[in-house]
Formats: structure tokens, sequence, C-alpha cells
């Protein structure tokens, strides 16, 4: 009977040869087209399309974004996007915004008539929600929805771990996370938001939660999503792009003769440990070690003190590898962190990692190439520092063959074959 099933809707979208059904189509969305979300919205589409998939991405625009494709869809100007995240502001209230633009959109994806609905990050009230849930229920179109944070089971924020809040378990108010921190709300509606977030995204027939860490799986399976299967998809990296790769980062900052300790993040601060490094500054030995924090800014640098180098944002991945090459360490004092990809990054230009104990960071390395410390515990990450560069416990070797679990093209391609599972089920 099951195969029965399967046969049928596998029938219904061409899988099984000599039908004359319609190709399968695959529609994604996400809060852009650029970035790791957008990136990674992407290349699994251009993956899909290799294996005969109709692949089709909806977004809105933005100042960041990169040259849409023939075939994308643009759910919002930058001028609807600017006065719906003002209304979600100052009210509270979010993804009820852009009805006309959300119809406008449903009404394309109707036509291409999907088979399979890949949704991202959901957040920064570009699309109503309700509408976009009720699309999918009404038509029971098979869903995949990545996590790529905590947004989607809780009343407004994407991480509670600096806040040490659990109300996102049973309900949400008098919210602890702060009014400007991103998504902004200078009206505390958690506690509605968090009920109106469960109905709109429970009772969906076919949904399958993806996330990128098994910390992450917990969580979901923790909260109002619990009624759906759950499967980790790691993030990957590109191998060829992060690969050992010799430069003269060394020799252009003249420190060929100390440790070099590296930090990289996008958006420094407390969550990403910017405190953290500033205090090992004053600890570790200016004349054997040297740290090095990538991605910083003007803003940054006014908080750093002198004996820290400061590498402003590169977009040039070729230069971030041989830095990550060039680094004995890299430390990753994450205190919010669902994956950590600059972990892999580093481990696959043969550099150990020591993380904190936090999110989904401890998730990126084994103990052939690296270690975790507890969480603020920076004399415990001090002492590793120092034993891991003085007594080299981790060869580069193993550090590489770590990083192939994290190749993008295999872990992107585990994408299609859940759609595959999906259609036939």
């Amino acid at each position: 009977m099951m195969d029965t099933q399967k046969n049928k809707k596998a029938l219904e979208h061409g899988l099984i040869s000599g039908s004359s059904a319609k190709r399968k189509t695959l529609v994604s969305v996400n809060l852009g087209n650029y970035g790791s979300t957008g990136t990674i919205m992407r290349e699994i589409g251009a993956i899909a399309e290799k294996e005969g998939y109709n692949c089709y991405c909806a977004y809105p625009i933005s100042r960041s974004i990169k040259p849409p494709k023939s075939n994308d869809m643009i759910i919002c100007s930058l001028v609807l996007r600017k006065m719906a995240e003002i209304l979600s502001k100052y009210t509270g209230f979010r993804g009820i915004w852009l009805v006309f633009s959300t119809w406008n959109t449903l009404r394309k994806i109707k036509k291409h008539d999907p088979t399979i609905i890949h949704l991202h990050n959901l957040h920064n009230t570009y699309i109503n929600l309700p509408m976009l849930f009720r699309y999918i229920k009404k038509h029971n179109i098979s869903t995949i929805w990545t996590l790529h944070d905590c947004w989607s089971f809780t009343g407004r924020c994407p991480h509670f771990g600096m806040a040490q809040c659990g109300k996102w378990q049973t309900g949400c108010g008098d919210c602890p996370y702060p009014k400007e921190s991103y998504p902004q709300a200078l009206v505390d509606k958690t506690a509605k938001m968090w009920k109106l977030k469960k109905k709109w995204f429970t009772g969906v027939k076919d949904m399958t939660i993806v996330t990128p860490s098994r910390w992450l799986a917990d969580l979901a399976q923790e909260s109002y999503l619990h009624d759906y299967p759950v499967k980790v998809i790691y993030n990957g990296i590109d191998l060829n792009v992060f690969k050992p790769t010799e430069g003269s980062f060394r020799r252009k900052y003249k420190i060929e003769n100390k440790y070099i300790i590296l930090g990289v993040a996008f958006s420094w601060g407390a969550a990403k440990g910017l405190d953290v490094f500033i205090e090992l500054s004053k600890r570790l030995d200016e004349k054997e070690y040297q740290i090095v924090l990538v991605g910083t800014n003007d803003s940054v640098d006014e908080q750093l003190p002198d004996n820290i180098i400061s590498v402003h944002r590169t977009q040039d991945q070729k230069e971030l590898a041989e830095i990550y090459t060039a680094a004995d360490l890299f430390v990753n004092p994450t205190r919010e962190e669902v994956l950590g990809l600059v972990n892999i990054e580093a481990l696959a230009c043969g550099t150990p990692v020591v993380t904190f104990n936090s999110g989904g960071s401890p998730e990126c390395i084994d103990e052939t190439c690296g270690s975790v410390v507890s969480c603020d515990d920076i004399d415990a990450l001090e002492n590793e520092i120092i034993r891991i560069t003085k007594e080299k416990p981790f060869s580069q070797e193993a550090c590489l063959k770590r990083a192939e679990a994290f190749d993008q093209d295999k872990l992107f391609r585990e994408y299609v074959s859940l759609y595959e599972d999906r259609i036939c089920f």
C-alpha cells in the first residue's frame, strides 16, 4: 500500500519514466540572495537544476542584493520593505504587513506550481507570514524549512543564549532581549507574536525542518515545532577556496616569530567574544603572541588596544584563506552560535580551533583538531591557547581531514536527496 502511494506521488511529479507529468519545480524563499543564507539558497538551487529541477528564488530588494537572475521573484521593493520595518519597529508586530506584495508573489509561485517550497530566513518582515503559510497549507505543498537561528520558535529574538531566557518553551512576554537589537521592536509584543507564530507555523501536513547543527535541532524539537521531522544538514564551505594558502601576512605585519591567535567575525561584539580577546591581549605575552582580529571596522577599532592587529572586513576569500593559514590557532569565544563556519574555514586551511562550549560551535571540531572550553571560562581558554601553541597536539593533516566533512557540494546535495524523499513520500 505504501509503495503504491509513493508511486502515485512520484507519477504526479514526473519521477517515473514515461510520465507526461510536469517537471519538478523548486521555489526557495529567503530574506535576500546575498550573505551566508543567500549563498546557501543559490548553491542548493544550482545543484537542484543539474538534477532536473526548475528553480526559482524569491526574496526582497535590498541594498546588498546581488544581480537578480531572470527567473528570480522579487517580493517587494526597498521602499515597501523599509515601511514594513518601521511599522514593525513601532508596533512590535512582524510578518503581518505587505499584503499586496505577498499576494502578488504567491500568484507567481502558484503559476510555477512548485513541487517543493524551501523556506530559509523568514524574518526581517519582507513577507506576510500568515498568507504564506495559509497558501502552503491550502495547496499541501511539500515544504523544507531551514532554520538558520532560533527566530522561528520565539516571540522575537534570533538568539536567547546571552539573555539566558527559556520563555520560548511556554510562551514569551516581558522580553529581556534588547529593544534595539535585531529585529528592533520598541513595543514588547512577544507574548502575542509567540502565539501568532505558533498558529502560523504549525499544522503544515508535509514539512521537514532542517537545522545546521544538532544543538539547534534539539531546541526545535523542544519548541512548538516538535511535531515536524527534524534533519541536521551542516552548512558547508568551498574547499577549493578554503585550503592551505601561503601568503605574506606574517611578513607584512612583521610577526614572523610570534604565535598568531586569530579571531574572525563579521559582526564583532559581546556575542562573538570581542571582550574576551581584549582580556586575552592583557594576559598573553606580547613577545610570543599576536592576536589578529578579522572583520572589524572603525567602531571596533576604537575599542581595541594597540597590541591587537585589526583587519577590516575583506571580500577576498583567498586573502582570508592566507590569514587562516598563517595563524597558529583559531580562537572562537562565541556566546551565541548556530554552527560557526569560521571554525570550519580555519580547519580547511590547516589551523586547529579552540572554542567556547556554546551553541553548535563545538560540533565543528573533534578530538583530532581542536578543543572546547566552558563558555566564559577565560582562564581555561588562556591555558588551552598556551598548551596548543606550545605542544602542537593537532596536525595540519588532521584539521584538513575534519574539514572534509563540511564540503558544501556534498552537504548541499543532501538537500536535493531530501527533496526527492519528500516527493516520493
